[in-house]
């Protein structure tokens, strides 16, 4: 009777198993969700955090929903873990997250093309760029598209990276011995390169089968240049149902009317995971975006490995390095929006002295894109100095001409008031801005500097007091990416006389001059958020 009785058991067992599998699949089939990321920049427990985004994903699969999460870039360097580790701890977070699609930003080459080679072997999911090219071989260096089978249904993923990428990472990187450049991005002076190349693995993935395909981006808005951004991909493609964005560290939801008139929405949710996106494919095929900003639960796996990775560089991070009378920020205090990229702030000025003093350089200049956090008043630790210059750039010195030093100026203002990772902040030096000026600035088809035609943007340029001269030579301190490498496109530098190379790293030199010539305690001169009034403007 036991048998018999057991036997029953596992047969209704086993019926009520079957008829639970198609109700599942019906829930999952009304919506296919995608969550998507930009520009986390290895905050891995900012803002909403990685625990809470790894959470979420797995609450809406337990509704019965199919849910895919996918990154558009920027995610390995920008904190002291990421930096530290090379990148590797980041890729070893987003695995156990559970990224099903990822591709590379500008800053994930920050530690060399070999280097995201290497990691993008460890990234589960893979990397992918439809338009990242060895320029020798005329080929691709990653995969251009992935198809994902949910809900029923193929979704493709395009992935696209700025061709930005050439000046705003370090340009020798993709360059070999010669300094001829070994690597491209399908980068020219109209835009055409990079929209056929998108096009092109848009036009494949449909023909592998995609019901849907999304391009994700690492493109952006304010401060790209224009004909590489997601809305002039989005005006000069077609075929693609929604632009997954990162780069300009916004957060909105837009509407471009694609290039057979279609409206696509195109989407991006700021940086260091303040907001995670949200698409939804509904059942009649509409595409609903928005962006969360809230999550209660965590995911305590998740958790457990960030802190791990953490612990790993723990007595390194927490060591003091001074004290901050005040905060020194690169926003601004009334809004809280960045302003390093087009103002002059207190913690541009600080890192600009500590450039000239420790170098002994008639003056110094520091790239706002460099910047990228507050020193908050109180004890600082050297992690506090990672978080806020995380690139690990080098110290150099070099001999320029005024006419240089007033031509790598211009090309910081030019987009102003709107941002320019190249806008400069500056140590014995002033200058003044006139916004009522177009921009006359020219740049070749890799976006560097060419010359300037007509009237400049940049007036009453001052050195120590004194107006520059054009013609006469300046030592001027600062990083081999701005320097020496070309970074931000400012090439007129390269052929200057070299006169100290890479003789140490950004922090140490910070550190010098926080221990060495202000007794370790950082307040006087510094006061005003705004700066010492070294930039004006007209």
């Amino acid at each position: 009777m036991d048998k018999t009785f057991r036997k029953l058991y596992c047969s209704v067992l086993m019926l009520l198993v079957t008829m639970m599998i198609p109700i599942v699949v019906l829930a999952a089939g009304q919506d296919i969700i995608i969550l998507h990321t930009n520009d986390t920049h290895c905050g891995v427990s900012d803002n909403l955090g990685f625990s809470r985004i790894s959470q979420y994903k797995k609450d809406l699969k337990k509704q019965g929903y199919p849910v895919l999460l996918v990154s558009a870039g920027d995610d390995i360097q920008g904190a002291p873990i990421g930096k530290l580790s090379k990148g590797e701890a980041i890729v070893k977070i987003m695995n156990a997250v559970g990224y099903d699609f990822v591709i590379p930003g500008n800053h994930e080459f920050d530690y060399g093309v070999p280097r995201f080679l290497e990691l993008a072997k460890k990234m589960k999911c893979g990397y992918y760029s439809s338009n990242f090219t060895n320029i020798k071989t005329h080929k691709l260096v990653l995969k251009p598209y992935k198809i994902v089978n949910a809900g029923g249904k193929k979704i493709g993923f395009v992935g696209a990276t700025t061709p930005e990428t050439l000046v705003t990472s370090t340009p020798k990187f993709f360059q070999d011995a010669d300094g001829k450049f070994i690597y491209g991005f399908s980068e020219d002076e109209t835009g055409e390169k990079l929209y056929k190349a998108i096009q092109e693995a848009v036009d494949n993935a449909r023909k592998d089968g995609a019901d849907y395909v999304f391009l994700v981006g690492h493109l952006g808005t304010d401060g790209s240049i224009p004909r590489w951004s997601s809305g002039a991909v989005a005006a000069n493609t077609y075929n693609v149902d929604a632009i997954i964005d990162g780069h300009s560290h916004e957060q909105y939801i837009h509407k471009i009317v694609n290039k057979v008139g279609k409206v696509v929405q195109v989407a991006q949710t700021g940086t260091k995971l303040q907001t995670v996106g949200k698409m939804v494919i509904h059942e009649d095929g509409s595409i609903e975006a928005s962006l969360v900003r809230e999550l209660k639960d965590s995911d305590k796996k998740i958790e457990k490995i960030i802190a791990r990775e953490n612990k790993r560089f723990e007595a390194i991070l927490n060591q003091p390095v001074g004290e901050a009378l005040v905060d020194l920020t690169g926003n601004d205090p009334k809004t809280g929006e960045r302003r390093v990229r087009n103002g002059e702030t207190n913690l541009g000025d600080f890192v600009a002295d500590a450039y000239r003093t420790v170098l002994d350089t008639d003056i110094a200049i520091v790239n706002g894109g460099s910047i990228r956090n507050t020193i908050k008043k109180g004890v600082f630790t050297y992690n506090d100095l990672l978080e806020a210059f995380p690139f690990g750039n080098m110290c150099t010195v070099i001999e320029a001409t005024g006419q240089q030093i007033v031509d790598a100026l211009e090309v910081g203002v030019s987009n102003y008031p709107d941002e320019h990772g190249a806008f400069m902040q500056v140590s014995g030096m002033t200058y003044t801005i006139d916004p009522s000026v177009p921009s006359g600035l020219v740049l070749d088809a890799k976006g560097n500097f060419v010359e300037v035609k007509g009237e400049r943007r940049v007036k009453d340029v001052m050195v120590n007091g004194k107006p520059i001269d054009l013609n006469a030579k300046y030592t001027v301190g600062g990083t081999t990416y701005i320097l020496k490498d070309g970074g931000n496109g400012l090439t007129m530098f390269k052929n200057c006389n070299l006169l100290k190379d890479g003789v140490m790293t950004d922090v140490d030199a910070i550190m010098e001059y926080v221990q060495n010539y202000l007794n370790a305690k950082v307040g006087d001169g510094y006061e005003n958020p705004y700066g010492a009034g070294r930039i004006t403007v007209k």
